[in-house]
C-alpha cells in the first residue's frame, strides 16, 4: 500500500471508557435520519473556555497538497491555534508535555523514550465528550456551507438536532448519572464527571445557536427564494387565518390536552423531546397567573401547507393563534415554546432479572420517565414559565438553552422529500455487485461465492443484490441445513428477517441472535423476536454482561464434497434501509476457518461458554485486543530495526487509551500511521517526540463513513481486516464483536483503493491538529477535486457496465 503522505490530496450504549459507569450508542449504527453522522473543557475550574468561534467557511480550511495538511505542528508563536473545535486545555500543557517527552532520558532513541516517558499523562488524551461535540461541529458545517445542495443542507440541520438529541440523552444523561451517585473518578484526560458535564454543556451552546442563526438567516431566506416558503402566522391574509382556524378547530384541537399547574393539579409529566407550549392565563386581570402545558402533537403534521402552493405553517404557530379556543374564558397572558430532553440512560441489572425480555421492556418504559438533562426554551419567553420549568425539572441554570425558533428541527427532514431536484444531490440508486449479477446466468449465489470471496461495498453495492439475496437465496436453496445470524438492528419491515422465517417454514435449522439491548431498539428488536420465536425459530436474547455488536450470519449447506460454510462478516447492521445511507463493507466467503470460527461464535450467543481462540477472526472479548496490539507492536518493532512501517486504520471512533498508547509508541519507534476516524477520537496528532509521525483524518458528507479497516505494512505481507469494531474499550471488552482477515489479494486491491481514495479527498476531508480542532481540505491549486463518495459511485456504475469477473 503506498504512503498516504505521498498522496495528501489525497462513523449502545454499553460502558464508556472514560467511566465505567457511562454508556454510548453506537451513532454510526441508527436509522438514517436519527444518527446519521453513532465529545469543552475549564482545566477543572468550570470557567467559561477561551477560543474562537469563526464559523466562516473559508477559514479553517487547508489546501489539500499543503504540508500543513499533513501534519500540523504549532503555530509559529509556539503557541497552539485555539480554533472552534480546540480542547480548552492550555496549550503550555502540551508543550510542556511533549518537551518533557524529548528531553527523557537522552532524548536519541525512540525505545529509549517510550520507556522513559509517562504515556499516562492526562495531556496526551483528548476528551472523549469534547471530541464528539467536535464532530458534530463538522456536521454543522454541512448546514453552513452554502456549496452545498439547498435541501442537502435542511437534511443537515434535521441531522445536527437528531445527533446533539442523543448525545444529551446518552452522554450528558451519563454523565448526571454519575454526579448524582457521587463518581469523581478522573477520564484519561483528567476530568471528573462533573467538569465534563460543565464543559460539554458549554461547549453545545454555541453549537445550537449558529444553528438556529444559520436557520433564520441563511436557510430560510434560501428556502423562500426557491419557493418553499416557511410563513409566519401573523403575514397570513384574513382568509388563510380562517381556513387554518377551520382547520385547527377540526383537526387538531381534538387531540390537545391542556395541563394545568395549580395547587389542585400537580406538575404535568413533560414527555422526552416533545415540542410544547406552556401558556399563562388568569381569569381575571388581579388573579394570579397559571401556568399550562400545551404538547404540540407528533401525529400530526409540523409542516401545514397552504393549498396548493408549497407553503408552509409551522403546526406551533397555528396551535398557539388559536389557544383562546382550547382556553375559553380566561385571560392568555403569554406563551413559550420549549421542549425536554431526558436521560437515556436507565439501568436495569440483567444479572438478577428473572426475563430478559421483560427487563427490556421496563427499561423502555422507564425511559419515558428518565430525568431531564436540557431544556430548550424560546429565547423571550417569561421569566414565571421558565422559572417554574427549571424548578418542576430539577434543571441547573446550566441546563437552560435559550433559543430562536423553531426549537426542534427533526420534521425538517421532510422538506427533503419536495420535488426540487435542482435543490438536491443527484439521486443515487446503489447498483448490483458485479460478481453476484452472474447468479442471473444460471450459477447460484453460492457458486460464485465458492469460485471466490465477495467483498461488498454499501452503498455503492445494492444490500438487496446481495446480503438480503444471500440469505434470501439461503432460505429457499433445498440444500441449505441451517442458517445462523446476528440481528443488532434491522428494518421494521425487514426482509432479511421474513427469508429467516420463510427459512424455518422450508425446514431448515434457523438460530437467530436478537440484541434486545440495541439502544432506541430495543421495542422494534422485541417484536421481531417474538415473531421469529412463533415460527419455532431458536432465538437468543443477547448475553450477560455484553453486547452482541457483530454483524455476523453463517449458512450451512449440504455439497457433493461434503457439508460448506458460507459466511458473512460485515461492519454494518442487517438493515436495508440505512444501507442505502451508511457506507459499509461486507465479505462473503466460504474459508473453512472463518466459518468454523463464527460456528464457534453462534455456539456461544445460543450456549454460555465462550471460546478464547480462533482460527482466523478477531473476536471480542476474546482474543481481539491481544491481537491488535501485536499488530501494532509488530509494526513499531519493525521500526526500530530499520524496516518500513506502516499502519493505516479507518474507524468510527477511536478511544481506547490502552490502543492511543500503543499507537503512541509505535509513532515514537518511527511507524507511519495514517487514522480516519470519522467522529470521537483521543489520540493527539502531530505531538513532538510522541505523535510525530500520526496523521489523523475525519471524512463528512453525502454518506455517513461507518466501515472499518485496518491495515498492517507486516514486511511487505499487507495484512487487511474488516468488521463491526471500533477501537473503543466497549467493542474490545464489552461487546462481541467480530474482525476478519481480507486475504484475496483482489479484494486487498479494493480496500487499499477505499483507503487511498478517503486520504486523496479534498471535499470531505478534514485533518485533526493536536489540540483537538479540525481544519477542512480544499481543492488543490489547479482545482482537481477528489470527493471520495463520487468516486466510489461513478466505480460502481463503470462495474455494472463491464463484463463480470469469474
Amino acid at each position: 500500500m503506498s504512503d498516504g503522505n505521498t498522496t495528501e490530496n489525497d462513523e449502545e450504549k454499553v460502558e464508556s471508557d472514560d467511566q465505567r459507569h457511562e454508556s454510548v450508542a453506537d451513532g454510526g449504527d441508527a436509522f438514517a435520519f436519527r444518527s446519521m453522522l453513532g465529545e469543552t473543557s475549564e482545566n477543572g475550574d468550570s470557567s467559561t473556555s477561551d477560543r474562537s468561534t469563526d464559523w466562516d467557511a473559508e477559514d479553517g480550511m487547508l489546501p489539500a497538497d499543503s504540508e500543513s495538511a499533513a501534519r500540523l505542528d504549532p503555530v509559529e508563536d509556539g503557541g497552539l491555534d485555539r480554533s472552534a473545535d480546540a480542547d480548552p486545555m492550555a496549550a503550555d500543557e502540551v508543550e510542556s508535555a511533549a518537551l518533557d517527552a524529548t528531553t527523557a532520558g537522552d532524548g536519541t532513541e525512540s525505545d529509549t523514550a517510550s520507556q522513559t516517558v509517562d504515556l499516562s499523562e492526562p495531556s496526551y488524551y483528548l476528551n472523549r465528550e469534547l471530541s464528539e461535540l467536535a464532530f458534530q461541529r463538522r456536521v454543522l458545517h454541512e448546514v453552513l456551507d452554502d456549496d452545498n445542495p439547498l435541501l442537502e443542507r435542511v437534511k443537515f440541520l434535521a441531522i445536527v438536532t437528531t445527533n446533539l438529541d442523543e448525545f444529551f440523552r446518552k452522554r450528558v444523561g451519563g454523565l448526571k448519572q454519575q454526579i448524582a451517585a457521587g463518581v469523581t473518578e478522573e477520564t484519561p484526560d483528567g476530568r471528573t464527571p462533573r467538569e465534563q458535564w460543565i464543559d460539554s454543556l458549554e461547549e453545545a451552546r454555541p453549537l445550537f445557536e449558529r444553528q438556529a442563526e444559520c436557520y433564520h438567516e441563511e436557510i430560510r431566506p434560501a428556502l423562500a427564494e426557491e419557493g418553499i416558503q416557511i410563513v409566519d402566522y401573523d403575514d397570513l391574509a384574513t382568509a388563510e387565518r380562517q381556513h387554518l382556524r377551520e382547520y385547527f378547530e377540526s383537526s387538531v384541537l381534538p387531540t390537545l390536552t391542556p395541563l394545568t399547574f395549580d395547587p389542585a393539579h400537580p406538575f404535568p409529566f413533560i414527555s422526552n423531546q416533545s415540542l410544547s407550549l406552556a401558556v399563562l392565563t388568569r381569569e381575571r386581570p388581579d388573579a394570579e397567573l397559571t401556568f399550562s402545558r400545551v404538547k404540540i402533537p407528533r401525529n400530526q403534521l409540523r409542516f401545514v401547507q397552504l393549498g396548493d402552493d408549497t407553503r408552509y405553517v409551522l403546526l406551533e404557530d397555528i396551535v398557539r393563534a388559536n389557544l383562546e379556543l382550547l382556553f375559553p374564558d380566561v385571560e392568555i397572558v403569554d406563551t413559550a415554546l420549549f421542549r425536554v430532553t431526558r436521560n437515556a440512560e436507565v439501568r436495569r441489572n440483567e444479572e438478577v432479572a428473572e426475563d430478559l425480555i421483560e427487563m427490556i421492556e421496563e427499561v423502555i418504559e422507564e425511559r419515558r420517565f428518565a430525568t431531564a438533562v436540557r431544556l430548550e426554551i424560546e429565547r423571550d419567553a417569561p421569566e414565571a414559565v421558565r422559572e417554574i420549568l427549571t424548578r418542576e425539572l430539577d434543571l441547573d441554570e446550566r441546563e437552560v438553552f435559550e433559543l430562536d425558533g423553531p426549537l426542534d428541527y427533526r420534521d425538517f427532514a421532510e422538506l427533503t422529500e419536495l420535488d426540487y431536484p435542482d435543490l438536491k444531490l443527484p439521486a443515487w440508486s446503489p447498483q448490483p455487485h458485479p460478481r453476484l449479477k452472474r447468479a442471473d446466468d444460471g450459477m447460484t449465489v453460492f457458486d460464485v461465492i465458492s469460485n471466490d470471496d465477495v467483498l461488498v461495498h454499501h452503498p455503492y453495492h445494492s444490500f438487496e443484490g446481495t446480503v438480503q439475496r444471500f440469505l434470501e437465496a439461503a432460505a429457499n436453496d433445498p440444500d441449505v441445513l441451517a442458517i445462523k445470524a446476528a440481528i443488532y438492528r434491522t428494518a421494521s419491515d425487514s426482509q432479511i428477517i421474513e427469508s429467516l422465517i420463510e427459512a424455518a417454514r422450508n425446514g431448515k435449522q434457523v438460530a437467530v441472535m436478537v440484541e434486545l439491548k440495541a439502544r432506541f431498539d430495543e421495542e422494534n428488536n422485541l417484536e421481531w423476536a417474538k415473531k421469529l420465536e412463533e415460527e419455532g425459530i431458536h432465538v437468543a436474547y443477547g448475553t450477560i454482561g455484553y453486547k452482541t455488536h457483530t454483524k455476523t450470519s453463517l449458512v450451512v449447506r449440504q455439497e457433493d464434497d461434503g457439508v460448506r460454510l458460507y459466511s458473512h462478516v460485515g461492519t454494518g447492521n442487517y438493515h436495508s434501509e440505512t444501507a442505502k445511507h451508511y457506507e459499509d463493507l461486507g465479505l462473503l466467503t466460504v474459508d473453512r476457518d472463518v466459518g468454523q470460527d463464527l460456528v464457534k461464535l453462534f455456539n456461544y450467543f445460543t450456549g454460555h461458554s465462550m471460546h478464547r481462540d480462533y482460527r482466523k477472526l478477531l473476536i471480542a472479548p476474546g482474543n481481539m485486543r491481544d491481537r491488535f496490539v501485536d499488530l501494532i507492536r509488530a509494526e513499531a518493532e519493525r521500526a526500530r530495526n530499520g524496516e518500513d512501517a506502516r499502519i493505516v486504520a479507518k474507524m468510527n471512533r477511536l478511544e481506547d487509551p490502552e490502543i492511543v498508547r500503543e499507537l503512541y509508541e509505535a509513532s515514537m519507534a518511527g511507524v507511519d500511521i495514517d487514522l480516519i476516524v470519522r467522529d470521537i477520537c483521543r489520540l493527539r496528532p502531530g505531538l513532538e517526540g510522541i505523535s510525530e509521525t500520526i496523521d489523523v483524518y475525519s471524512v463528512v458528507g453525502r454518506f455517513l463513513e461507518h466501515s472499518r479497516i485496518f491495515y498492517f505494512l507486516a514486511g511487505g505481507e499487507d495484512r487487511y481486516y474488516t468488521g463491526s469494531a471500533d477501537w473503543m474499550t466497549r467493542n474490545l471488552d464489552s461487546r462481541v464483536e467480530a474482525i476478519t482477515p481480507i486475504e484475496a489479494p483482489r479484494l486487498q486491491d479494493r480496500l487499499e483503493t477505499i483507503l487511498e481514495t478517503l486520504l486523496s479527498d479534498n471535499q470531505n476531508r478534514w485533518v485533526m491538529r493536536s489540540d483537538g480542532s479540525y481544519e477542512r481540505c480544499r481543492p488543490d491549486g489547479d482545482g482537481s477535486t477528489t470527493d471520495v463518495h463520487e468516486t466510489f459511485m461513478r466505480k460502481s456504475l463503470d462495474d455494472g457496465q463491464a463484463d463480470p469477473r469469474p
